[in-house]
């Protein structure tokens, strides 16, 4: 088996029941004769999503789903699926079909040949092609983007959901980590301790048809309270 080639992806979901076997299907459809496994981490959801995880564990051996019953969190659910990762290699996307598996193998492509850390599916956030992305998130996301270029962060989306990269990012820097909330991209980038490698690959960011953005007062909490302590850490670090 060439490790380089394989793949383990995770899928954090919270009442995806309508997408999980449609992706599921196109993840197969676009890595044929690769080894990957696909992690789809359930964040407790109350719908058909546990059931048909299950059903699917048992169709395929490359399943292997993660059933939390703990306090909901994405970056929570990120870090369970990155700790039963069997490779090196781990991409994660988001459950709503807004990431297209399609990208998966040139962003890959672009990972092996660079010998990247992180390699970003990066939205470009003008007015465009991405027809996924409304006016609001756009703006929200543009905003977002503009408060953490603080950090002097390569890449044009820190925000992006969908992403690349050695495990050992992970494992080298996991207590340095915040670990809260919904932007686990921006953690590993501003959080990391060794300068990362990072390229960015453009996606067109995909229509959400079965399901309503997660995006709430709350998130944008725990978001702010991320960005405020980040701040403080930096400071502390040239103080």
């Amino acid at each position: 088996m060439n490790k380089k080639k394989s793949l383990s992806i995770v899928i954090p979901v919270l009442n995806e029941s309508n997408n999980i076997q449609i992706l599921t299907n196109k993840i197969i459809f676009y890595l044929k004769r690769m080894n990957f496994e696909v992690i789809f981490v359930d964040d407790n959801s109350t719908d058909k999503s546990k059931k048909i995880l299950n059903i699917l564990k048992k169709k395929y051996k490359f399943f292997k789903p993660i059933l939390r019953k703990k306090k909901r969190d994405l970056t929570q659910s990120c870090f369970e699926g990155i700790k039963k990762s069997k490779y090196d290699n781990i991409m994660i996307m988001d459950g709503d079909m807004q990431h297209d598996p399609k990208y998966i193998r040139p962003m890959l492509k672009i990972f092996k040949n660079n010998d990247c850390d992180i390699v970003v599916g990066a939205r470009p956030l003008v007015k465009g092609p991405n027809q996924g992305l409304s006016e609001t998130r756009r703006y929200a996301s543009n905003l977002l983007i503009l408060l953490f270029s603080v950090f002097n962060i390569r890449t044009v989306d820190p925000m992006s959901g969908f992403f690349l990269f050695k495990k050992n990012v992970y494992t080298e820097n996991k207590k340095f980590f915040f670990g809260e909330g919904f932007k686990i991209l921006a953690d590993f980038l501003i959080n990391s301790k060794k300068n990362l490698k990072i390229k960015d690959f453009t996606i067109v960011f995909k229509r959400r048809y079965n399901d309503k953005s997660k995006m709430n007062f709350k998130v944008l909490l725990i978001l702010l309270k991320f960005y405020f302590a980040s701040i403080l850490k930096k400071m502390r670090f040239f103080s």
